[in-house]
């Protein structure tokens, strides 16, 4: 199917479903849609990602991923006190860059065009490019500080997992690139390419335990992770944020899309979304199905043994060494910031 095409559908379930809700503002499209071309297919393990602007997102129903006539649509809700104000938008590195697109689903009001305007116009100043990338670093300091013992060892590794792969954004974001979550590395190592730094790539990698990841490990890993998100699938109860994304609709994006990247020679870079689809398959078996917690652990266990993590204590450790590299990283963040063109004053 052509963007395009997915696009309309996008449209018209926003059209039909979301316009309804209480407190509605309208809706943009989010994340790499953005970039692509109506002409171009739409890859089998992407979806579409939609934010729904309303005045309260705690009021709504969850939504997540849903498909609609084929399409694969992953919803979020943003308040709108989040975007109503230019200056909030730009700098936050996940809205700005959705702001920044002139393209909007809907906008009833005419009020999210008035917005969109300002930060298109204003996106590419460096002191908001400064910022977002130092929003970013502030975020890194904020997932380590929230490794709390008393949480459970899952909602750990991802606290830890997220603190790490957000490196890659606070480069992406100096570069003007989209901060892709999925397929986060892959994209980072493309900028470092094309900026002629492609040695700085191994430091993100070493930060994250990857490095030697083969491709057979890769796939034996993938192998436990499918078996445990199939058993996840129907006993998921609690609604978690990413709850969604542990069904068969969200199969094709967690798993098939992970398989994609092993497939292509990207197994290092596969690495973090299988620790991270493996961490939510983990959460839900310890508040839904504590025995399958214990059944799966082992294959989660090993995955994480092959990256270096064996225990919160090597979680504070290796937080600390990327808390030690933020210095380092902001000022190649300025570099990446010095060889954008587009970057003004």
């Amino acid at each position: 199917m052509q963007a395009g095409t997915a696009r309309d559908i996008a449209r018209r379930w926003v059209e039909e479903t979301a316009s309804r809700l209480t407190g509605y503002r309208g809706a943009l499209w989010h994340g790499s849609i953005i970039s692509i071309p109506d002409d171009a297919p739409l890859q089998p393990t992407s979806d579409i990602d939609i934010v729904l602007i309303v005045d309260d997102p705690a009021s709504q129903p969850k939504v997540g991923k849903v498909e609609s006539d084929g399409v694969l649509l992953d919803v979020s809700y943003v308040a709108w006190d989040e975007i109503s104000s230019p200056d909030r938008v730009l700098e936050n590195h996940s809205l700005a860059p959705t702001l920044r697109n002139p393209e909007i689903i809907a906008d009833p009001a005419g009020a999210i065009a008035r917005i969109q305007h300002e930060v298109a116009a204003n996106f590419a100043r460096r002191v908001w490019v400064e910022r977002r990338c130092e929003s970013v670093r502030d975020r890194i300091v904020r997932n380590f500080g929230s490794l709390d013992p008393a949480r459970p060892f899952p909602d750990l590794v991802s606290a830890w997992l997220f603190g790490t792969g957000l490196t890659t954004h606070v480069l992406l974001v100096a570069g003007l690139r989209n901060p892709t979550v999925r397929k986060r590395y892959l994209a980072v190592r493309e900028l470092l390419e094309d900026y002629g730094h492609v040695e700085w790539y191994g430091d993100l990698l070493d930060l994250l335990g990857c490095t030697g990841m083969t491709r057979t490990q890769a796939e034996r890993h993938l192998a436990t992770l499918a078996e445990a998100f199939d058993a996840a699938i129907p006993v998921v109860r609690t609604p978690f944020f990413f709850a969604s994304d542990i069904t068969e609709p969200g199969r094709r994006i967690s798993l098939d899309g992970s398989r994609d990247l092993i497939e292509s020679g990207n197994h290092r870079e596969s690495v973090f979304w299988l620790v991270a689809t493996y961490a939510r398959v983990q959460t839900i078996f310890h508040h839904d199905a504590p025995e399958l917690e214990e059944r799966h652990a082992p294959g989660f266990h090993e995955l994480l043994d092959d990256i270096g993590i064996t225990s919160l204590a090597d979680m504070e450790r290796r937080g600390g060494e990327v808390e030690a590299f933020l210095p380092r990283l902001m000022e190649r963040a300025q570099v990446i910031m010095d060889e954008t063109p587009e970057i003004e004053g």
